[in-house]
């Protein structure tokens, strides 16, 4: 029988071992600590703008991350509500341990499944026979060198590292090997990866320090609630959610701005001790200063990391700079005067591998049968990591079983979105989703990621028969709910001032009607697009001879290897005219 071999216990991984193994596949998830299993050391909250669809559309599929969102849910809120329903997003704070806890509940009771505390610090290719019952023959192996000097063999290997590859920890002039939460680096691995070939990054991100709960004057901050109907992530939770905490808002000032100026030069961003790139698009507060000059506050949200522990976070004051520079920071912002900070702030460097090595599989193209997911493949975010767990999962079942794996189009899924965009344009910084980087979010609205996803996954067998049926009575009613929408005279009595305003229809079905029109425009575009992704690519083409190709193309085709015209169109670097050389040549083969 096949194995698979799952390297880490974060996000992506739990996914990706769950998967693997509900599809028939023993699975072995190896983690450096069992006790930081599905671990948040960053914000302790699921989804937030576009990150909100990968979680319902990972739902959709038969993933687990939403079901134990709701489940360790303790305040939720739906963003973008004003504005149009393609951006309203999903966001729920957690309690951090318990959605530790619960997952790694549900990955022990899973059959097929085996969980390994251990540190791996080799991987290797084999030439020994495939495992019996594996169509993969000839494909080889993969051998695995724990710290303890035992190896295992298997036939495919899942690497979801998450940011211990060669991690760094960085406070001020302090730096030490290390990973997340005062766990261990994976220093050896990381090496080892290298020894095989694969082309790596240096990124980097960051956390905001923890305060106690009773050193906060709550009296003067702005309170921030939850909603009072709350939205679940998953489409199988049936029971009402409550929220059971409130958060709060408060803001930098100019005397922060101020500390924060002063000490630039003791901040490892500006000393260059900091070496690796970070996320654009959640910057650390020294950062925040110098870019927004003119800004004179930044907002901040203090939000409980459970409901068994009096720690707070402070989301927004993400920094590396010294722990005498984080106490008066922390102490001139409103509300935060006597802040007991119980851990502070700190930078992590790590290694990721360059995400256009791979293919939308998620296999690594010149490695057969090693799959990268999450924050290795220079993504961050828990959503992002665990929607390339599921899809890693599944394809390496799949493949192993003999059967189609499955690739998600940029018109199906933000998931598909997310990994056209890493193995296409690559990644220079770590790579956030956002509702902006798809083309077509109009179709990718949250609320219909089932009926976009769920026939995927009753298909591979992710999605249970009743599950199935369920949906398809669900999606047949609103079907029918649109059609009496679009026979309502508009200003009826009935209604409101607009028919997919009434009660009386689900909203699924009032925003397919108010949109119909653009919907439509998308759909002309899609069916475009598609005649571009069905020319194929030859995988053996040389696109160094290719005269008339400009040489920064000729590069970056050769690199990526894109296998339609479609992707090639999406390659940065190759413009119209390039694309038209191709089509020639490709015309004339």
């Amino acid at each position: 029988m096949p194995k698979v071999a799952v390297i880490g216990g974060g996000h992506a991984g739990c996914e990706a071992a769950l998967a693997a193994s509900r599809l028939g596949v023993p699975t072995f998830l190896w983690t450096m600590s069992l006790d930081q299993i599905a671990n948040m050391p960053c914000n302790p909250s699921i989804g937030g703008t576009a990150k909100g669809h990968l979680v319902r559309e990972i739902d959709a599929l038969g993933g687990e991350m939403g079901k134990v969102a709701d489940h360790c849910m303790i305040q939720s809120r739906m963003l973008g509500t004003s504005k149009g329903a393609a951006v309203y997003s999903l966001r729920a704070q957690e309690d951090r341990k318990l959605y530790s806890i619960e997952m790694k509940k549900r990955l022990e009771s899973q059959e097929n499944l085996y969980i390994m505390q251990g540190e791996i610090v080799e991987i290797s290719q084999t030439n020994s026979p495939p495992s019996e019952g594996c169509p993969q023959s000839g494909q080889g192996g993969w051998l695995l060198t724990t710290r303890l000097g035992e190896t295992h063999r298997f036939d495919a290997v899942i690497l979801a590292t998450g940011t211990f590859l060669g991690g760094k920890i960085i406070v001020g002039d302090a730096a030490y090997q290390g990973g997340p939460d005062g766990s261990l680096a994976a220093t050896d691995l990381s090496k080892s990866i290298k020894d095989l070939g694969l082309e790596i990054k240096r990124f980097k991100t960051g956390t905001p320090p923890r305060i106690h709960k009773r050193s906060i004057n709550f009296a003067i901050l702005d309170e921030q609630l939850g909603d009072e109907e709350i939205t679940p992530f998953s489409f199988t939770t049936k029971e009402k959610l409550e929220n059971k905490v409130n958060c709060y808002i408060t803001y930098t000032n100019e005397a922060t701005h101020e500390i924060i100026r002063n000490n630039l030069h003791r901040s490892p961003l500006y000393t260059g001790k900091v070496e690796g790139i970070g996320p654009r698009y959640c910057p650390s507060i020294e950062d925040k200063v110098v870019r927004f000059a003119d800004k004179s506050r930044h907002q901040l949200f203090l939000e409980p990391m459970g409901l068994s522990t009096d720690e707070y976070y402070i989301q927004g004051l993400s920094s590396s700079l010294p722990c005498d520079v984080q106490d008066r920071i922390v102490h001139s912002i409103e509300g935060l005067e006597h802040a007991e900070i119980m851990r502070y702030a700190y930078a992590i460097e790590y290694d990721a591998i360059d995400p256009q090595q791979l293919s939308h599989t998620l296999e690594y193209k010149h490695f057969p049968l090693l799959f990268g997911a999450g924050q290795i493949n220079g993504t961050s975010g828990y959503e992002e990591a665990a929607a390339q767990g599921l899809i890693a999962g599944i394809n390496a079942a799949l493949l192993l079983k003999g059967e189609a794996p499955i690739i998600l189009k940029r018109d199906e899924a933000y998931i598909g979105v997310l990994i056209d965009d890493l193995i296409t344009k690559g990644v220079t910084e770590p790579y956030r989703m956002m509702t902006a980087r798809a083309e077509f979010r109009l179709l990718l609205r949250q609320e219909t990621a089932d009926k976009r996803l769920t026939p995927y996954g009753y298909a591979i067998g992710l999605i249970e028969s009743g599950r199935y049926n369920e949906f398809l009575k669900k999606w047949q009613k609103i079907d029918e709910e649109i059609a009496l929408l679009k026979k309502r005279p508009r200003h009826c009595e009935a209604s409101s001032s607009e028919p997919w305003q009434s009660s009386d229809f689900s909203f699924e079905a009032r925003v397919a009607v108010q949109y119909e029109g653009y919907i439509d425009k998308h759909a002309a575009q899609i069916n475009q697009l598609r005649r571009m992704e069905t020319t194929i690519i030859p995988p053996d083409i040389n696109y160094l001879e290719i005269k008339g190709l400009r040489i920064e193309a000729q590069q970056k085709l050769q690199k990526i290897r894109p296998g339609t015209m479609g992707q090639a169109a999406r390659c940065e670097g190759v413009n119209p005219a390039d694309l038209a050389v191709l089509m020639v040549v490709l015309k004339r083969s």
